[in-house]
Protein backbone atom coordinates (compact mmCIF):
# COMPACT_ATOMS: atom_id res chain seq x y z
CA UNK A 1 0.00 0.00 0.00
CA UNK A 2 1.31 3.95 -0.76
CA UNK A 3 1.99 5.72 1.54
CA UNK A 4 0.99 9.21 0.76
CA UNK A 5 1.33 13.29 2.04
CA UNK A 6 -0.68 15.98 1.55
CA UNK A 7 0.86 19.35 2.58
CA UNK A 8 -1.19 22.30 2.94
CA UNK A 9 1.35 25.29 2.37
CA UNK A 10 -1.05 28.16 3.17
CA UNK A 11 -0.14 30.43 6.34
CA UNK A 12 -4.09 31.94 6.37
CA UNK A 13 -6.40 31.17 9.07
CA UNK A 14 -9.19 31.44 6.63
CA UNK A 15 -7.64 29.54 3.82
CA UNK A 16 -9.39 27.52 1.03
CA UNK A 17 -6.53 25.56 0.45
CA UNK A 18 -5.90 23.53 3.89
CA UNK A 19 -9.56 22.50 3.86
CA UNK A 20 -9.39 21.44 0.10
CA UNK A 21 -6.31 19.62 1.20
CA UNK A 22 -8.23 17.95 4.08
CA UNK A 23 -10.76 16.66 1.75
CA UNK A 24 -8.10 15.25 -1.07
CA UNK A 25 -6.66 13.59 2.16
CA UNK A 26 -9.88 12.21 3.03
CA UNK A 27 -11.24 10.95 -0.38
CA UNK A 28 -7.41 9.36 -0.59
CA UNK A 29 -7.77 7.25 2.39
CA UNK A 30 -10.90 6.21 1.56
CA UNK A 31 -9.17 4.69 -1.86
CA UNK A 32 -7.42 2.33 0.27
CA UNK A 33 -4.16 4.33 0.74
CA UNK A 34 -2.15 5.34 3.89
CA UNK A 35 -2.85 9.46 3.89
CA UNK A 36 -1.44 12.13 6.22
CA UNK A 37 -2.09 15.52 5.81
CA UNK A 38 0.57 18.13 6.91
CA UNK A 39 -0.79 21.34 7.04
CA UNK A 40 2.21 23.99 7.65
CA UNK A 41 0.66 26.25 9.78
CA UNK A 42 0.82 24.45 12.29
CA UNK A 43 4.60 23.86 12.52
CA UNK A 44 6.28 26.47 15.01
CA UNK A 45 7.12 29.71 12.87
CA UNK A 46 10.61 30.12 14.75
CA UNK A 47 11.68 26.83 14.09
CA UNK A 48 10.92 26.99 10.26
CA UNK A 49 12.41 30.52 10.03
CA UNK A 50 15.89 29.29 11.69
CA UNK A 51 15.63 26.16 9.71
CA UNK A 52 15.90 24.15 13.04
CA UNK A 53 15.10 20.55 11.85
CA UNK A 54 15.85 19.11 15.01
CA UNK A 55 12.91 20.61 16.66
CA UNK A 56 10.45 17.61 17.21
CA UNK A 57 7.28 19.12 15.23
CA UNK A 58 9.61 19.77 12.26
CA UNK A 59 11.26 16.59 12.78
CA UNK A 60 8.13 14.74 12.83
CA UNK A 61 7.11 16.87 9.27
CA UNK A 62 10.56 16.18 7.53
CA UNK A 63 10.69 12.32 8.48
CA UNK A 64 6.53 12.19 7.06
CA UNK A 65 7.86 13.20 3.80
CA UNK A 66 10.61 10.66 3.92
CA UNK A 67 8.59 8.21 4.45
CA UNK A 68 5.80 8.73 1.44
CA UNK A 69 5.66 7.26 -1.87
CA UNK A 70 3.63 10.05 -3.12
CA UNK A 71 3.19 13.91 -1.79
CA UNK A 72 0.47 16.42 -2.87
CA UNK A 73 1.68 20.33 -2.46
CA UNK A 74 -1.45 22.42 -1.91
CA UNK A 75 -0.70 26.04 -2.37
CA UNK A 76 -2.48 28.98 -2.60
CA UNK A 77 -0.58 31.63 -4.91
CA UNK A 78 0.08 35.10 -3.68
CA UNK A 79 1.83 37.48 -6.07
CA UNK A 80 2.13 34.63 -8.97
CA UNK A 81 3.69 32.02 -6.71
CA UNK A 82 3.72 29.74 -4.09
CA UNK A 83 3.68 30.75 -0.30
CA UNK A 84 6.58 31.46 2.05
CA UNK A 85 5.65 29.37 4.44
CA UNK A 86 5.86 26.28 1.88
CA UNK A 87 9.18 27.58 0.55
CA UNK A 88 10.03 27.92 4.15
CA UNK A 89 9.38 24.36 4.66
CA UNK A 90 10.68 23.29 1.15
CA UNK A 91 14.33 24.53 1.88
CA UNK A 92 14.73 22.00 5.12
CA UNK A 93 14.37 18.75 2.99
CA UNK A 94 18.01 17.35 1.54
CA UNK A 95 18.62 18.72 -1.84
CA UNK A 96 17.37 14.94 -2.93
CA UNK A 97 13.89 15.18 -0.43
CA UNK A 98 11.37 14.06 -3.06
CA UNK A 99 13.58 11.18 -4.66
CA UNK A 100 11.51 8.42 -5.66
CA UNK A 101 8.35 10.01 -5.26
CA UNK A 102 5.76 10.74 -7.23
CA UNK A 103 4.29 14.65 -6.84
CA UNK A 104 0.97 16.63 -7.54
CA UNK A 105 1.15 20.03 -7.24
CA UNK A 106 -2.04 21.83 -6.66
CA UNK A 107 -3.05 25.58 -6.43
CA UNK A 108 -5.58 27.85 -5.85
CA UNK A 109 -5.79 31.59 -6.86
CA UNK A 110 -8.29 34.15 -6.82
CA UNK A 111 -7.41 34.71 -11.10
CA UNK A 112 -6.75 32.69 -14.03
CA UNK A 113 -3.69 35.23 -14.37
CA UNK A 114 -2.11 32.68 -12.42
CA UNK A 115 -2.39 29.12 -14.06
CA UNK A 116 1.04 28.99 -15.19
CA UNK A 117 2.21 29.24 -11.05
CA UNK A 118 2.57 25.75 -10.97
CA UNK A 119 4.64 25.79 -13.98
CA UNK A 120 7.35 28.56 -13.56
CA UNK A 121 7.47 28.64 -9.99
CA UNK A 122 6.44 25.21 -8.18
CA UNK A 123 7.48 22.43 -10.69
CA UNK A 124 11.35 23.72 -10.89
CA UNK A 125 11.37 23.29 -6.88
CA UNK A 126 9.83 20.10 -7.00
CA UNK A 127 11.95 18.44 -9.60
CA UNK A 128 15.08 20.22 -8.43
CA UNK A 129 14.41 18.05 -5.31
CA UNK A 130 14.92 15.12 -7.17
CA UNK A 131 11.13 14.31 -7.58
CA UNK A 132 10.82 10.78 -9.84
CA UNK A 133 7.87 12.17 -11.30
CA UNK A 134 5.75 15.33 -10.93
CA UNK A 135 2.32 14.53 -12.65
CA UNK A 136 0.14 17.77 -14.40
CA UNK A 137 -0.87 19.99 -11.83
CA UNK A 138 -4.23 21.19 -11.42
CA UNK A 139 -4.51 25.01 -10.58
CA UNK A 140 -8.12 26.03 -8.92
CA UNK A 141 -10.23 29.49 -8.52
CA UNK A 142 -10.93 30.35 -5.39
CA UNK A 143 -14.65 30.86 -6.16
CA UNK A 144 -14.91 27.42 -7.35
CA UNK A 145 -13.95 26.27 -3.52
CA UNK A 146 -16.78 26.80 -0.61
CA UNK A 147 -14.82 25.42 2.73
CA UNK A 148 -17.25 23.21 4.98
CA UNK A 149 -14.58 22.84 7.60
CA UNK A 150 -11.15 21.52 8.56
CA UNK A 151 -11.39 18.68 5.76
CA UNK A 152 -14.71 19.50 3.59
CA UNK A 153 -15.27 21.46 0.78
CA UNK A 154 -18.21 22.43 -1.54
CA UNK A 155 -16.28 22.18 -5.15
CA UNK A 156 -18.11 23.85 -8.48
CA UNK A 157 -18.87 20.33 -10.78
CA UNK A 158 -15.82 21.64 -12.90
CA UNK A 159 -13.74 21.96 -10.60
CA UNK A 160 -14.32 18.87 -8.92
CA UNK A 161 -13.47 16.89 -12.28
CA UNK A 162 -10.39 18.68 -13.08
CA UNK A 163 -9.27 17.64 -9.46
CA UNK A 164 -9.88 14.05 -9.58
CA UNK A 165 -8.65 13.97 -13.01
CA UNK A 166 -5.14 15.33 -11.75
CA UNK A 167 -5.65 12.96 -8.93
CA UNK A 168 -6.41 9.42 -10.99
CA UNK A 169 -3.27 10.79 -12.82
CA UNK A 170 -1.17 11.40 -9.88
CA UNK A 171 -2.29 8.03 -8.27
CA UNK A 172 -2.06 6.32 -11.81
CA UNK A 173 1.50 7.25 -11.48
CA UNK A 174 2.18 6.06 -8.13
CA UNK A 175 4.92 3.52 -7.90
CA UNK A 176 2.07 0.99 -6.94
CA UNK A 177 -1.01 1.09 -5.90
CA UNK A 178 -3.13 0.06 -3.04
CA UNK A 179 -5.20 -3.33 -2.95
CA UNK A 180 -9.00 -2.52 -2.12
CA UNK A 181 -10.59 -4.97 -0.31
CA UNK A 182 -13.40 -6.93 -2.36
CA UNK A 183 -17.08 -5.53 -1.81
Amino acid sequence: MSTLLVISGSPARSSRTAPLAGHLARRLSLSGFDVEHLDLRGLPPDALLEADTAHPEVRRALDAVAAADGVVVATPVYKASYTGLLKAFLDLLPQDGLAGKTVLPLATGGTIAHLLSIDYALRPVLSALAARHVVGGVFLLDRTIVARGADAVELSPETEQRLLEAVDAFVDALPTSPVLAAA
